[in-house]
């Protein structure tokens, strides 16, 4: 049984990935400030002898004994990390510095979940890991881009200054149950739209694509990444290369929901990559990973979670 951290351990992708390691077999502490993360997506794991939820911000240092830890903290939706933009850098640079000194003090294994919008708006498609993006430092989206770039050049220098046991994965466009209602983005917005029979809204024209992964992937391939010798550290691009318009998206979810929503185009926000698929050649070569569950299944799971979840809140405003 190893001890392992999960910062962001309470988020949509740290509670699956909490469960998946508690059902390993491990124990887990889940670090978690709350501030898009919440209780209820950890509340089945509570009573578990071996799962610890300590409420904590990564900006802050930590102190704990550990075997490995996945460093997840920092909000990942545009409407979250704009919030208070100074916050998500802060989370970013600071929380994976504090994580790095954790790992080292411990010579802990230490997992950096950053993210394909380190290539910004690609001038290359599909997205392998030797290129370097396209992102504006000055832009609405840079507080997050560049955070992530930021932690992943803090990892690389400790792994080469003091030989830290690291490993960087990207991660592409995930969706799936207990991602937030109001989370800005795509698929959780189309679904609660659609559920709801409102205006189904896309930024621009609809022809942008974009690449979706179901969460349980990409949870295979942490556990997969952090599994790997130590000579090799990534990064590695984990997601699914199948490619799909947002407007195919949007009449997908009108379809399975049989919403009787309309689609409205608004204007695109400031740096709104056109395209974004990863090339997954890597992944298959060092992790033996690739995607599993197709979009139209990984969709079925995400609406029926919701509509649970839409159900349960207007049960509880009529109790």
């Amino acid at each position: 049984m190893k001890r392992i951290l999960v910062s962001g351990g309470a988020g949509f992708i740290g509670s699956h990935l909490c469960t998946r390691l508690i059902n390993d077999g491990h124990h887990v502490i889940c670090l978690d400030n709350f501030f898009t993360g919440a209780k209820k997506n950890i509340a089945h794991l509570l009573d578990n002898e071996n799962f610890e939820l300590v409420e904590h911000d990564v900006v802050d240092s930590f102190s704990i004994d550990v075997d490995e830890i996945y460093n997840l903290a920092c909000p990942a939706s545009p409407i979250h990390y704009q919030y208070d933009p100074i916050q998500t850098t802060k989370t970013s640079v600071i929380g994976a510095l504090n994580m790095l000194e954790l790992a080292l003090k411990n010579n802990a294994k230490i997992l950096q979940a950053s993210t394909s919008e380190i290539y910004g708006d690609p001038l290359v498609h599909p997205q392998k890991e030797d290129y370097w993006g396209n992102v504006n430092p000055i832009g609405y989206r840079s507080c997050y881009d560049e955070g992530k770039r930021c932690a992943e050049t803090l990892f690389i220098d400790y792994y080469r200054q003091y030989n830290t046991r690291i490993k960087i994965v990207r991660i592409f466009n995930t969706y799936g149950p207990r991602m937030l209602h109001n989370d800005g983005r795509v698929v959780s917005n189309f679904i609660v739209q659609a559920l709801n029979n409102q205006d189904i809204t896309i930024y621009g024209e609809g022809n942008q694509t974009r690449s979706f992964q179901y969460v349980d992937d990409l949870i295979e391939g942490f556990i997969k990444m952090m599994n790997t010798s130590d000579d090799f550290i990534g990064p590695v691009n984990i997601g699914n290369p199948n490619e799909f318009t947002i407007i195919e998206l949007a009449n997908k979810i009108i379809d399975m929901t049989k919403s009787k929503s309309s689609i409205v185009f608004k204007p695109l926000p400031h740096d709104d990559p056109q395209q974004r698929r990863p090339d997954i050649t890597l992944a298959k070569e060092k992790l033996n990973w690739y995607p599993t569950v197709q979009l139209n299944e990984g969709l079925l799971n995400m609406i029926d979670a919701f509509k649970n979840d839409i159900l349960t809140h207007a049960n509880t405003i009529q109790g």
